[in-house]
Parts: C-alpha cells; structure tokens; sequence
C-alpha cells in the first residue's frame, strides 16, 4: 500500500475565487494547491472587458497569501452583445485564456448570460479562427425542463449543433453530471474536452435530501442519479485525456446557503487534490492522478506542464465542520468527515 504519493503540481481549470473579502478569505486555499486556475467570470457585474480582467487578475494576486505561487487564468464573460474584436485582442495579449458561455440564468450570477446561441455567431466565429476555447455551463434553462434533464437536454439541442457548425471550436463541457455527457465529450473529436469535479464523482443526488434538506450539498449542476455519478466517475478515472480536473470550488458564506432560496455551490477548495485522491484510489488507479490533475488540461490549453511537484501522504485528516467565521464563514466539502490523504506543504 501507497504512504506517499508525489505528482507534478496540478491546476484547476474551474475555480470561483469572488471578489473583495471572500475572495482574500479563499484564494489561498487554491493558490496552495493549484500552480494555475481558470478563473469563473461571474462577478457582478460580469467580467466582459479586458480591462475588467485585468483589473480582476490584480486584485487575486494582491489577495494571496505573501510568496504563493499562482497563476489566475481570466476568462470573458459571453452576453448577447459580447464584441469579437475585444475578445480577439484580449486573447492575443494574454489577458483572456477562454471565453465562458453561461445560458441566462442557468446558475449564479448569469442573467446577464446568452439568451441564445445564434447570437454569438461573429463570436464563435472569431475563437474558432484563433483557437481560443470556450468554456460551457451546459444546462438548458426552459422552465418545462427537469432540472435532472437540463444537462442532457442542452448536449442534444445546443452542444451536438454546435460542435456540427463549428468543426474546429475547442470547447470544454463544464463540470459534466450526465451519462450523456460523458459519452458525448469520449465519442467527439480532440477538440471537445470536460471537467470534473471532486463532489460529481463523490455524491448523488440522494445526498441533497440527506435526512432533510442539505444545502450544502447543492450545487449546479445538481448531482444526478447514481448511474449517472458512476459514469463521469469512470470517465475521470479512465486516463483519457479528454478529461481533467475542475473543482468548480463556489464558496457562499453559510448564511446565503442555509436560508429559504439557499446559492448554489460546493466549496471545496481547501481539500480538493484530497477528495480526487480518494477517487482514484478507491478505484484502484492511483497511478492515472496526475494525468487528470496535472497533464491533460495544459495539454488541450496548449500550455506547458507546471515543472514542480505536489506531495499527498497516507494520513487520515478530520475535515472541520466549518472554515471562517462572521460573514466569511463557510462549509466545506467533506465537512465534518474523515479524508485518507493530506496535502504536505
């Protein structure tokens, strides 16, 4: 049996780090783990220009701890009007990695989201010719729709389209949840790509209605069927490079979690590389960790692998109930539970 276990640095092609005091109460606990992170545009208002991003990207430095080594990847936020010049030349001066397309209000902080993807056709147009992937919350939003079939109901009606009129459009599937999912991103071509996070390979949604209602198990996409938590997890664990690491960490202080219209979102920044290590252990393919956490994603980016290491060692590590206090307070993922491995500064 493995003690120890030593992998190239990770990063985190998913991540909200917030703004102002929640995000210098959180960027440390990814910075700690993650030599580089897909920063979510989501703020409000939205991060649409290149100067916001760069704005953005200056506050998250100053919001680190002092010597962290960390690397905030920005992101533009798509609206209806988005402007494929701004986005072409926010791209060639390194100040947007990716595009991110949140259909109106599919989660937090997108009304001001696409209302419809023919819109964005100069858009999509322009990231195809420049190779500039698009990152995609991928849940329809008509009401008439099971919130357990959004994610399933957008591949068919809006993604398969997509990939058909864009041939060459890297994209990734956001935080996938489905069966569907996962088999759409295997059977496409090179160019489509998906992140997972640690909590749809953990729980189902079975987990939300826990002896009553648990908010903070709630995220978006909501956790499906077991099924379906058994086939991203098969495709997280299989070595395809088709795949690769998001937390999706979304922290919400417990008072904006544990009221009548409760936000979606699972923090688990703070003992992330933990939870996918647990994963892949349990399934017996230890040995495909740093591939999902540390190659694929800056493979389909096109950026160099990160040259240091991270270490986990074999210990059993009591997750606290919370993290914070006043205001800033929040749950963590696996709270209150035993993980097996701990991150070694």
């Amino acid at each position: 049996m493995t003690d120890m276990i030593t992998i190239r640095r990770p990063d985190d092609w998913h991540v909200h780090l917030r703004d102002g005091d929640m995000l210098k109460a959180v960027a440390g606990y990814t910075a700690r783990q993650f030599a580089r992170a897909i920063v979510m545009p989501n703020l409000t208002p939205p991060v649409t220009t290149m100067e916001a991003a760069s704005a953005y990207r200056d506050r998250i430095l100053a919001a680190l701890p002092e010597g962290a080594d960390f690397t905030p990847l920005m992101t533009c936020y798509l609206t209806d009007g988005a402007d494929p010049a701004e986005i072409a030349r926010g791209h060639a001066e390194g100040v947007f990695t990716a595009c991110k397309l949140y259909p109106a209000h599919a989660t937090t902080n997108s009304a001001h989201g696409v209302t419809d993807i023919r819109k964005l056709t100069g858009v999509l147009e322009t990231m195809q010719r420049i190779g500039m992937p698009l990152l995609i919350h991928g849940e329809v939003t008509d009401r008439h729709v099971d919130i357990f079939d959004r994610e399933a109901v957008f591949i068919d009606t809006i993604l398969a389209p997509l990939v058909r009129d864009y041939p060459a459009l890297r994209i990734v599937l956001e935080h996938i949840t489905t069966a569907e999912a996962a088999a759409f991103v295997e059977e496409s071509g090179p160019q489509i790509a998906a992140t997972i996070t640690p909590q749809h390979l953990v729980i189902n949604r079975n987990a939300i209605f826990d002896g009553g209602i648990r908010p903070h198990a709630y995220c978006l996409p909501v956790a499906k069927r077991e099924k379906h938590r058994l086939a991203v997890r098969r495709a997280a664990v299989s070595g395809s490079p088709k795949f690769f690491l998001g937390t999706d960490s979304a922290p919400h202080a417990i008072d904006r979690k544990e009221t009548a219209c409760g936000c979606a979102g699972i923090f688990n920044a703070p003992y992330a590389i933990e939870s996918y290590a647990q994963v892949f252990e349990e399934d017996g393919v230890l040995d495909r960790l740093e591939g999902f956490a540390s190659e694929h994603g800056p493979r389909f980016y096109g950026l160099p692998l990160n040259e240091g290491t991270i270490t986990l060692e074999r210990v059993d590590t009591v997750v606290p109930d919370r993290i914070g206090d006043g205001a800033l307070a929040l749950v963590p993922f696996h709270a209150g539970e035993t993980v097996r491995w701990q991150f070694v500064d």
